[in-house]
C-alpha cells in the first residue's frame, strides 16, 4: 500500500544473480545508499520469483541469464506477485549486449 510505503521510507531491494561475486558487490553498493536495504539475494530465477511471493520488494536487480529461469522469464512472474516492484536487469554475458 502506498501509505505504508511512505511511512517506511526505505527502498527494499532483492538481488538475483548466479555469480556470487556480482551479487556480493551489488549488495555492498546498495547498502551504501541511504534509504536502501537489501532484503535478500538469490542465485536462480526461480528463487527470485519464490521470494517475490513471500516478500514485497520495491526493487529487484535481476541477472538476464540465470539457472532454472532466465531473468527475462522471471520478470513477469515477479511483477505478478509484486506489482509495485521495479526490475533492473544486469548481465555479464556479452551476447545480451
Amino acid at each position: 500500500p502506498p501509505l505504508a510505503r511512505l511511512r517506511r521510507m526505505t527502498t527494499r531491494v532483492r538481488i538475483a544473480d548466479d555469480h556470487n561475486l556480482v551479487r556480493t558487490g551489488l549488495a555492498m553498493l546498495v547498502r551504501e545508499i541511504p534509504g536502501f536495504e537489501v532484503i535478500g539475494e538469490a542465485s536462480t530465477g526461480r528463487e527470485a520469483v519464490d521470494f517475490s511471493r513471500r516478500q514485497q520488494p520495491d526493487v529487484v536487480i535481476l541477472d538476464l541469464s540465470m539457472p532454472e529461469l532466465h531473468g527475462i522469464e522471471a520478470m513477469p512472474q515477479i511483477r505478478r506477485h509484486a506489482p509495485q516492484a521495479r526490475v533492473l536487469f544486469d548481465t555479464v554475458d556479452l551476447h545480451y549486449l
